[in-house]
């Protein structure tokens, strides 16, 4: 039995079905629709699971009708979909509930641009009947896994669904770092840090540091310092599989810190060394509808298009003046 299959029920021998909740339970918003899913779920007998974490902080949790569990990378085993209620930031904690065990997860935006989620509050009605009848699909989203070394010895794993980046610990000190590409020196640079970035990731971290955005089928990985005090420091575009290093000179004045996807974090004293690779697993993201990432991009972004006269624009004027 994989981890996404449900064992079966003892009295029909149909195999039970379950959501995990996952829930930004600081906002009154975010619990009030993760409340009307648990209702919803529940009389079509669909099991609800919530994380002990967020559990405390949900009254319906306390009827007795949801499954409690421990938050761990297995969590999400045995259910069909994560649904995420909150921003970016509540889907980059779910997915570390979901990557081990290929569940897709399901967002519902309840923060700012809310690039990864796929529905807004208005569409909670429909998102639980898509996912009631099962009428979404999975796309897979690329991940880095992060590997740290000091003095030549291993001494943490991490991953990202987003970027690994490597910063300077202390605001008045620079970070001098040696950047590797596939085991060849690329560069050395003074500067506030280096972003290692996924494609999903490029509308994130990568974005606010003047990375390039690439659409999320694009099959690569991107590296782009910060602040950097060269004249050569562009953001570079490197393939999927290749393996990036970033180095602190081990006789630099300041430490740095890793941090993946603002929530894992590793001190990199002097002499340590990050490597980054293509990630032993992707993250699913289910999707009720097919979009173009372009559309999502000039929606989130509130971009403007007015005076584009594409085919689909000609088309549609044609209709309307027949």
């Amino acid at each position: 039995m994989s981890d996404t299959e449900q064992p079966p029920d003892t009295a029909t021998g149909v195999p039970a079905r379950a959501v995990l909740l996952v829930v930004n339970t600081r906002r009154e918003t975010a619990r009030e629709v993760a409340e009307q899913f648990s209702s919803a779920f529940c009389a079509h007998d669909i099991v609800v699971r919530v994380l002990e974490e967020d559990a405390e902080e949900l009254a319906f949790c306390r009827e007795g009708l949801v499954e409690v569990v421990p938050a761990s990378p297995h969590s999400s085993a045995g259910c069909e979909v994560v649904v995420v209620i909150g921003g970016d930031g509540t889907i980059l904690r779910a997915a570390e509930h979901a990557r081990e065990s290929g569940t897709p997860l399901l967002g519902i935006n309840l923060g700012h641009v809310g690039f990864l989620a796929e529905a807004d509050p208005e569409d909670v009605d429909r998102t639980i009947e898509a996912i009631i009848e099962r009428r979404y699909d999975a796309d897979e989203r690329l991940t880095v896994d992060v590997s740290v070394f000091r003095d030549k010895e291993l001494v943490a794993t991490t991953w990202a669904l987003n970027e690994a980046s490597v910063e300077k610990a202390a605001r008045q000190r620079m970070l001098e770092v040696v950047v590797e590409v596939d085991g060849r020196p690329l560069s050395r640079w003074g500067c506030d840090g280096v972003v290692c970035s996924t494609p999903t990731g490029s509308t994130a971290y990568n974005f606010s540091a003047g990375g390039p955005i690439v659409w999320p089928e694009v099959q690569a990985l991107l590296i782009v310092p910060i602040s950097a005090h060269a004249l050569f420091a562009r953001p570079m575009v490197v393939a999927p599989t290749s393996v990036l290093a970033v180095e602190v000179i081990a006789d630099t004045d300041g430490a740095g810190v890793l941090w993946c996807d603002g929530r894992r974090t590793v001190e990199l004293p002097p002499g340590a060394r990050i490597e980054v690779r293509r990630g032993h697993a992707p993250v699913l993201l289910a999707r009720l509808h097919e979009a173009p990432f372009t559309d999502r991009l000039v929606a989130k972004f509130e971009l403007p298009v007015s005076g584009w006269r594409g085919s689909a624009e000609r088309r549609r004027r044609a209709a309307s003046d027949a």
